[in-house]
Parts: structure tokens; sequence; C-alpha cells
């Protein structure tokens, strides 16, 4: 039996930005938000949304830049709802991610 849970049953998937891939940890429902594990590659720029219901980050490994401030290893950071942001990945990054909703591109 695998456990999506664990580190080595997790499924990677790609996601539409080249250089980043996420595996769900558990889905809020159809149309709701999840909460995800993203990986970044080096200068991979993650491209300008907001999210509805905010969003929370907690820095696994790696450092990455989010609206200006510079995020490393094990630093959190709350974006509130509909403020738009970016993560640029400065090194190979990943993320542990909680997203009420998911997020808007494009605005």
């Amino acid at each position: 039996m695998t456990n999506p849970n664990r580190r080595t049953d997790r499924a990677w998937h790609p996601a539409p930005t080249p250089g980043v891939t996420y595996a769900v940890l558990r889905s809020h429902g159809d149309g709701e938000g999840a909460t995800l594990i993203t990986r970044f590659a080096a200068g991979t720029r993650g491209g300008r949304h907001h999210h509805p219901g905010g969003e929370e980050l907690l820095i696994l490994e790696g450092e990455c830049e989010v609206s200006g401030i510079r995020l490393s290893q094990g630093d959190y950071l709350y974006t509130p709802p509909g403020e738009d942001h970016e993560l640029v990945a400065l090194t190979d990054t990943t993320v542990f991610v909680q997203l009420p909703r998911l997020p808007i591109y494009g605005k």
C-alpha cells in the first residue's frame, strides 16, 4: 500500500510554469484549495498571481524572493487574500504551501 504523505510515495506533477513541480499532500475539495509541496528550479519565476483565500509558505530548502522579501530555509511568509505576488527561486527551492483557495494568475 502506498501513502502519498510519505516522501518516497509522493507523486510529483509538472506545473504549467517550466521549472516548477508540485506534490499534493491534501486537496481541500473540488474547486477549493490544497496543501502542497512545490519545487522551483533555480532562476524560475513562479508567475504573478493572487490567492482569494491567502497563502502560507514555509521554505523547506533553498532561497527565494517573494515580492522583494528574501526567504531561506525555515522562513515563513503569509500573503493575505487578494495580494499579488510572485516567487522567484534564487537557488533550487522547495516550499510547503497551504492554500485555502486555488490561485488566480495573470492579474
